[in-house]
């Protein structure tokens, strides 16, 4: 009787052995998970780690690298060049000379659609306007562009084109301001040799705490002047904007509509009456500003810039409170860690990240969506362009002919409004996709306004021509 023991005992043995063999890996593991999980919180703690002290004279990008590796990883990356249906550019080899280094270039606006020269004659877009390329390309594009040789550009482009926080604060011995009147009034060539790197980190953030900053004059005036015409006196930005707004500001720094005023060359954002084209046009009206007389017609013109802010702010983006860093530099997880990406390129090379996070559509619909708005844009867009060459080629005949000077000013007038309308939305960089109606609706206005300018040509019987 005692035989059939043996067995018994010996397989209680094994499940025991099995049990303590099962309660060990399982200890290792959950051990190995806290573990993780502390390291990972550890890590979002500890977001970098300090390899160099940073303040606010480190313009380098590559000294805040060495404490953000990832951010500038991705900052570095802005250099592609890829393009979309409608924006972006191809990578067009060049032959360096010693004036102009560069070996790659964007290919050229003007041979794309010769009807812009047309539309700018006499100024310098006519000479040189090609397609726009990342942010590492800033500074270079604008330094060696053919404009530079047809007229005496100011240093105020600098503004926008370069890392100018601290030479703004040397200029001004630590007045931003009056750094920044200074380097307005210089020459281009001059100002140059004071900014060392495109837009950098200083830029935008604050070396003490890493928090969004608007470092820009041009942006700082320009916002404090919508807010007032909105009942908002005395708006500081950098004190009184949310987190929310400052993901959207800190872009708005350069992507805007602006001019250069008065014999000093002070960049002015032209938003004290509002921000959308109308309220625009109405400040022009009353400003009396002109960019320059057209070549062929006479007509007083405006040249419209990049208004990115504020076509976007007439969209439904911007209505339902998402920011420019939400499309353009969306959040990514690196280990424990959430940035932002700072490779800033079109959403539509990124719609995974960019756009599934709140529509819940595959890649290929949310595309086909996008490039839907932007085709009727650019139908409507050509069909505003030819109206206006055919008003301008108008005006110089109706000039050859001898008609009365009251018929050619308001057709020249109307032409200003054609022109500023239709090139609004050239310049602005979505093809309309940031509010899309908005931009639909730009465009038939100035479709209509060449329509009343060659009305304003028809001989009537109080003012044939002699």
């Amino acid at each position: 009787m005692t035989e059939p023991g043996r067995p018994r005992r010996l397989v209680g043995t094994k499940t025991v052995v099995l049990i303590a063999v099962f309660c060990a890996v399982a200890t290792a593991s959950i051990t190995a998970l806290l573990v993780n999980i502390m390291e990972r919180k550890q890590e979002a703690r500890n977001p970098f780690y300090r390899v160099v002290e940073l303040d606010d004279t480190v313009t380098d990008p590559a000294m805040w690298g060495k404490n953000f590796p990832l951010q500038y990883d991705d900052y570095k990356r802005t250099v592609d060049q890829q393009r979309t249906r409608y924006g972006g550019s191809e990578a067009v080899a060049r032959t360096p000379t010693q004036a102009d280094p560069r070996s790659v270039v964007a290919q050229s606006r003007l041979e794309e659609d010769p009807r812009l020269k047309i539309m700018w004659a006499g100024y310098a877009f006519a000479t040189d306007f090609r397609e726009e390329r990342g942010h590492a390309h800033m500074l270079d594009d604008q330094t060696f562009t053919e404009r530079q040789h047809v007229a005496a550009q100011p240093g105020t482009c600098i503004h926008c084109h370069g890392s100018v926080y601290v030479p703004y604060k040397k200029l001004g011995d630590g007045d931003l301001i009056k750094g920044f009147e200074k380097m307005n009034a210089m020459p281009f060539a001059e100002a140059r040799k004071l900014v060392e790197h495109p837009v950098s980190c200083i830029d935008c953030h604050d070396p003490t705490n890493l928090q969004l900053r608007v470092t820009r004059p041009g942006f700082i005036e320009g916002i404090a002047a919508l807010k007032a015409s909105q009942g908002v006196p005395g708006f500081r930005v950098n004190q009184d904007a949310t987190r929310q707004e400052m993901r959207t500001y800190v872009c708005g720094q350069c992507h805007v509509e602006y001019y250069f005023k008065g014999k000093d060359k002070r960049l002015t954002y032209p938003w004290a009456k509002g921000i959308n084209i109308d309220q625009i046009m109405a400040y022009y009206d009353e400003d009396g500003h002109t960019d320059w007389t057209h070549q062929l017609t006479g007509a007083r013109v405006l040249k419209a810039q990049h208004p990115e802010f504020e076509l976007y702010n007439q969209g439904i983006h911007a209505r339902s409170g998402v920011a420019c860093a939400d499309c353009h530099m969306p959040y990514k997880r690196e280990g424990a860690m959430k940035v932002s990406d700072h490779h800033v390129r079109s959403p539509l090379l990124n719609i995974n990240r960019a756009c599934q996070t709140c529509h819940k559509w595959s890649e290929a619909e949310l595309m086909d969506r996008a490039q839907t708005l932007q085709t009727r844009t650019f139908q409507t867009r050509n069909i505003a362009m030819d109206a206006l060459v055919d008003l301008i080629r108008d005006i110089e005949a109706a000039q050859k002919t001898g008609l009365p000077e009251d018929a050619l000013a308001k057709a020249r007038d109307l032409q200003r409004r054609a022109q500023f309308y239709l090139d609004f939305v050239e310049a602005e960089n979505s093809m309309g996709f940031h509010a899309d109606q908005e931009a639909v609706r730009i465009l038939s206005n100035s479709i209509n306004f060449s329509r009343l300018g060659q009305n304003a040509l028809r001989p009537g019987p109080a003012q044939a021509p002699p």
